[in-house]
Parts: structure tokens; sequence; C-alpha cells
């Protein structure tokens, strides 16, 4: 693995809101999958629902992507092998759209309310900004590894 895999028992990934190619979540992603790769993704997972999210907008597989990381490709091959591999084409105003609507996205049913309010009361009880999934990420990220919010 190169030296750019992030040991994620010592630090965050990158934060959703960063973008690659347009595409929201998708350097979170990265850093996951090669901190799995390396043994180091310590609380966090690669392919969890959010990166789902991605990979259905891009009609991919998390495991071949997961198999071009093992390569030690950076972002910007990746981003190549992606826009050459995925099922999905979208022009950039669609993408772009997609990536701010997860950057707003807020949780929708009793189920996943529920869920995130325990969340976000664990992280950050006293945080009124705390609205959007992004948002808890970015706060639980920062507690986690001894931030206080």
């Amino acid at each position: 693995m190169p030296n750019s895999t992030p040991d994620l028992t010592k630090q965050a990934p990158r934060s959703a809101r960063v973008r690659l190619g347009g595409y929201a979540i998708l350097p979170r992603m990265l850093d996951k999958g090669r901190a799995e790769l390396a043994g180091k993704n310590g609380e966090y997972h690669y392919a969890c629902p959010m990166d789902m999210r991605l990979m259905e907008f891009l009609g991919l597989d998390p495991a071949p992507l997961k198999e071009q990381l093992a390569t030690g490709k950076g972002d910007g091959e990746i981003l190549t092998w992606i826009l050459a591999s995925r099922k999905n084409q979208h022009s950039d105003i669609e993408i772009a759209a997609w990536s701010a609507y997860q950057n707003h996205r807020v949780p929708t049913d009793p189920d996943s309310r529920a869920f995130f309010n325990e969340l976000h009361s664990k992280a950050a009880p006293q945080r009124e900004d705390i609205a959007s999934w992004f948002d808890l990420l970015d706060v639980d990220d920062f507690v986690s590894f001894g931030g206080k919010a």
C-alpha cells in the first residue's frame, strides 16, 4: 500500500463533503477502502450504506473499486477508472445536483431520525446546528479523535 494510506485508528477519513470529480462521499470512501486494505480502518467501514448511495448513483460494485485501490492507485487514477467503469453516465450538472443533495440530506423516516438523534446526543448534545447526515459525520469524526463539540 502507498504511504498515503490513512490510519483511521489515528485520524478520521476526509469529510463526506470533500469532492473528487464532483462526487461528494468519494474521497471519504477511498480513505476507508485504503485503510481497510491496510487493516487500519478502526471503526470505519468501506461500502457502508452512505458509500453504497454513491455506488448506486455511479452504477458500480464496490468490490472491483476496492481491487483498484489495492493496486496503490492515487485518487486521480481511481477517478479515471471510475469514469471508465461506471454504468450510469451523468452530466456535470447532475453530479453537482446529486452531491449537493447528499450534502443536505437529512433523516426522513422515524427509525433514521431516532438513530440520528441518538448519535447526535452522544457526539454533540449542545450543538443545535447539526441537521444533516454530513453535519453529524463531521462532528462525530471530530469528537472521536479528541475534539470537543
